[in-house]
């Protein structure tokens, strides 16, 4: 699951940083690339940009503990309430 978030925040990311250049440029809406892709399925278009925004805030949120392995918290997943040194 977080390589998928990784990607949709990469991607978004990388839309609005367009989308930004764009409004700098005078031209905002040529530069959305979802827009660009999906704008004649406008529910398919609406469906990336909430996936986008919850993989932004499962992002935000991303486990901290330290003992991650492969994106999967061993610590975590046995409920293990330790605290790891440096982290939070």
């Amino acid at each position: 699951m977080t390589m998928i978030t990784k990607v949709l925040v990469v991607i978004g990311g990388i839309n609005w940083g367009l989308v930004g250049l764009g409004m700098l440029l005078g031209k905002a809406e040529s530069w959305n690339v979802v827009k660009m892709i999906l704008g004649s399925m406008p529910v398919l278009e609406a469906v990336v940009y909430v996936l986008v925004g919850v993989a932004a805030v499962m992002f935000i949120f991303e486990c901290k503990c330290g003992k991650c392995a492969g994106g999967v918290c061993t610590s975590c997943a046995e409920g293990e309430n330790t605290k790891v040194e440096g982290n939070m």
